[in-house]
């Protein structure tokens, strides 16, 4: 069964990076396609990014794009979150997902697992 599990959330100042991590602490990654999505206080979640089963395809949301970059190590079974140039607007608790196939995914409603997600704070 997939348990996903964040880490690498913190406070960083604008301008800096952070890099999150999922694991699937179950055991039961494969060639499943993963996202990143995000909810800022008071707002609906937001999808962040995904990234294919095989690694080669992946998406970004327009507010991320040329910041974000999202990875997956298949061998340990962490997929990765690399922010870059963080602004105070990207303060959100992060969560990872995964759906049952390996193809990209950029809505809610297309994924099956959820982690419990991360908290990331950008200061002015």
């Amino acid at each position: 069964q997939v348990q996903l599990v964040e880490s690498g959330g913190g406070l960083v100042q604008a301008g800096g990076s952070l890099r999150l991590s999922c694991v699937d602490s179950g055991g039961a990654f494969s060639d499943v396609a993963m996202g990143w999505f995000r909810r800022a206080l008071g707002k609906e979640r937001e999808f962040v990014a995904t990234i294919s089963g095989s690694g080669y395809i992946q998406f970004y949301g327009d507010s991320v794009k040329g910041r974000f970059t999202c990875s997956r190590d298949k061998a340990k079974k962490l997929f990765y979150l690399q922010m870059s140039n963080l602004k105070p607007e990207d303060t959100a608790v992060y969560y990872c997902a995964a759906r049952r196939n390996s193809l990209t995914g950029v809505e809610e409603r297309e994924y099956e697992f959820w982690g419990q997600g991360t908290q990331v704070t950008v200061s002015s």
